[in-house]
């Protein structure tokens, strides 16, 4: 068994804790925690389980590296914090670790990450043995391995889109849905994740790992970006009310550019209310969705819809992204210690529970 460390219990953590605990290669040995308030805590009732898994929170982080885990999943967010989620995800190399996080946007694509940051990972994988992989959480699947799969099964392909589209009024992340992306400030309110280059820096690496896995160089890579505002009041389920004529609704691309115009996309669409932006492309059901569309000979479209924590369409998102982090682990562990990307881990199939009736 790979004794496996998870840090982080929000959104992303609990997902994690339930995909360690179900796989039979893994041993959850801990949880890290921030909060005071989780520390004691069992991993199971943190990650909305109905049974204990005999592992208590701890904010100890010094503690729980020595003890010598063989896997880390970083699960805590590095959307506002990123000096200090790379301090800690290099701690957890320096200590020996495989570590699987969606949390260093830059090292989507490591091949193209700045020298500095790179640097300092490679100089941490050497003192320490450990490993990392990096993969989106948007999910990096539908921006990855997905779309190249289905690229593979027509004669000719035009252009790769990559959609995300969901309706966060279930979300419960109020830093990264009203001040990071700016939903409910004044439309005159310049969301950080929206200022130029800044979308080419999260989801560009992405871009650039499409066209290496199609075989093409890109010219460029550009980003167009789209906001509206509420026309009522809305009240959601977990982050308060947003008020008319505040932000609403985004939609951007990062477009990777070949032979002058958009050949590989990645788009956004997210809202803080249904009723917000109806002429902008809409999940099939519930809030929301993954699409992957080849434009070409044939024509190509899948639509993904994952539920998870009742029904939460977010949480799904989550947690598959989160799977595909936790199924790499028994791979990494017997690869050489190293820095990796989505196109080197190979398909890693689930696990099929012999324990439903």
């Amino acid at each position: 068994m790979i004794s496996t460390v998870v840090w982080g219990t929000g959104n992303v953590g609990r997902a994690a804790i339930r995909a360690v605990a179900a796989h039979p290669a893994l041993e959850l040995s801990g949880v890290l925690v921030h909060n005071p308030a989780k520390v004691g805590r069992d991993a199971g009732e943190l990650a909305g389980l109905e049974t204990k898994l005999g592992v208590a929170a701890t904010d100890d982080i010094a503690a729980t590296l020595a003890a010598g885990p063989r896997a880390v999943v970083y699960a805590a967010s590095g959307d506002i914090r990123p000096d200090d989620a790379l301090a800690d995800i290099l701690r957890a190399i320096r200590a020996g670790a495989v570590v699987v996080t969606p949390a260093l946007y830059p090292l989507y694509d490591h091949r193209s990450a700045p020298a500095e940051l790179r640097g300092k990972v490679l100089e941490a994988i050497a003192a320490g043995g450990g490993s990392l992989f990096v993969s989106g959480i948007d999910p990096g699947w539908g921006n990855d391995v997905l779309p190249l799969l289905l690229s593979g099964l027509g004669s000719h392909v035009d252009v790769v889109r990559c959609q995300e589209i969901f309706d966060y009024t279930t979300y419960d992340q109020p830093d990264s849905v009203r001040y990071l992306v700016g939903m409910g400030q004044p439309m005159d309110y310049q969301p950080p994740m929206l200022l130029p280059t800044v979308p080419t820096m999260v989801w560009g690496g992405q871009i650039r790992l499409l066209a290496r896995g199609l075989g093409v160089d890109l010219d460029d890579i550009q980003e167009v970006v789209e906001r509206r505002p509420l026309d009522d009041t809305v009240e959601t389920e977990r982050m308060g009310k947003f008020e008319a004529g505040t932000q609403g609704a985004i939609r951007f691309e990062v477009q990777g550019i070949i032979a002058g115009r958009p050949r590989i996309v990645i788009e956004h669409v997210t809202r803080i209310h249904a009723s917000c932006a109806p002429d902008w492309p809409l999940p099939p059901t519930g809030d929301g969705a993954h699409r992957v569309i080849i434009e070409g000979r044939p024509r190509i479209e899948l639509a993904i819809q994952a539920t998870d924590e009742d029904g939460n369409h977010s949480a799904g998102g989550n947690a598959t992204a989160v799977s595909r982090l936790v199924h790499a682990i028994d791979w990494l562990t017997a690869a050489e210690p190293g820095l990796y990307d989505a196109l080197d881990i190979p398909l890693r199939p689930g696990t099929l529970d012999r324990s439903t009736p």
